[in-house]
């Protein structure tokens, strides 16, 4: 899918359960692109949202690019991304429902352009986390027993 990962999101894949991701452009300045190349990209805290039937993904921070000179960026501008409107309609829909939220997963590049995979969660309650943890481990002691008696 991604030919060069440059940031993730691990926490929202822990604290939400995702009932879809979309791959999504991002509208970014020259020395945004420049700081992107460099992995210098936070995606924890971020959160996208539909403002007048266009998708922006707000609180991202990309790190100022040392080189820019005067003409530098703000780190946590909102930046525009880049759907089909069946896509975002489709966003709408899913995000009716009470409790979702939209969540940049990871950000990387594809055939030199810059995308955010953002999915469609619902936060997971304590309990939740303890089952699918309590899951996990029952899968890799499964999976253990299996190599020990192969």
């Amino acid at each position: 899918m991604a030919d060069s990962t440059i940031a993730q999101n691990r926490r929202a894949r822990h604290d939400y359960e995702f009932l879809a991701k979309f791959e999504a452009g991002i509208v970014l300045t020259g020395s945004e692109i420049k700081s992107v190349r460099e992995h210098r990209v936070q995606l924890q805290g971020a959160y996208a949202r539909v403002k007048d039937g266009e998708l922006w993904l707000q609180d991202a921070h990309i790190a100022p690019y040392a080189s820019a000179g005067y003409s530098g960026h703000d780190p946590v501008r909102d930046r525009k991304l880049l759907l089909h409107r069946k896509e975002i309609r489709k966003i709408e829909e899913l995000m009716a429902g009470k409790g979702f939220t939209l969540i940049p997963l990871a950000m990387y590049f594809k055939r030199g352009k810059a995308k955010v995979e953002i999915g469609v969660g619902r936060g997971l309650h304590h309990y939740d986390k303890r089952e699918k943890l309590k899951e996990h481990d029952q899968k890799m002691d499964m999976q253990r027993a299996l190599r020990r008696g192969a």
